[in-house]
């Protein structure tokens, strides 16, 4: 049970970076110079979850608010998705311990 709780966390965690990362796109959009930054997301090993990197674009890549909109709905889903498994996990336990007493 611990594993799915750790391998949740993760997510979440990865989910807030990568709402974070796209967050400070969207409130340096117009510094002069500026280089979008973005989470990468890779399988962390052992089954553990979820390992993040954070990235700087190299160049004039730029940012674009309907690419930020989509990254930030996206990161909103991975945390909604992450909170059911942790409500999923907290309800298989009772009903475990419900069984069990």
């Amino acid at each position: 049970m611990a594993l799915i709780s750790s391998i949740a966390q993760s997510g979440l965690q990865a989910a807030q970076q990568r709402l974070g990362a796209s967050a400070h796109n969207v409130a340096n959009m117009n510094t002069p110079g500026f280089r979008r930054q973005s989470v990468a997301q890779e399988a962390a090993p052992g089954n553990a979850g979820v390992a993040t990197t954070g990235v700087q674009r190299a160049g004039t890549e730029g940012v674009a608010l309907e690419r930020e909109a989509v990254e930030q709905l996206s990161a909103t889903y991975a945390f909604a998705a992450n909170l059911k498994t942790l409500s999923t996990q907290d309800r298989m336990l009772g009903t475990l311990l419900d069984t069990r007493a």
